[in-house]
């Protein structure tokens, strides 16, 4: 597992984070204070505080670099 900070601070950055985290297969989890949603739920994503940055647990062992990749629009 690997974890990052990324910022979702806009209604179209969830929008377009959900999109490509969808297209893997991996779990992905986003840890605000207590709380820890599907990072594929927009709905789960629209629950947390977005003014400030969000945990991204990545549960990935292999292609992570293509993940982080994808991902690197959004880190904080």
């Amino acid at each position: 597992m690997k974890t990052i900070q990324i910022s979702l601070n806009s209604i179209d950055k969830v929008k377009s984070f959900v999109n490509d985290i969808t297209k893997f297969e991996n779990d992905f989890d986003l840890v605000s204070g207590r709380y820890v949603i599907d990072a594929k739920s927009i709905m789960g994503i629209f629950s947390l505080d977005l003014s400030k940055p969000i945990d991204l647990n990545i549960h990935a062992e292999e292609n992570i670099d293509n993940i982080l990749e994808v991902l690197k629009q959004y880190q904080a």
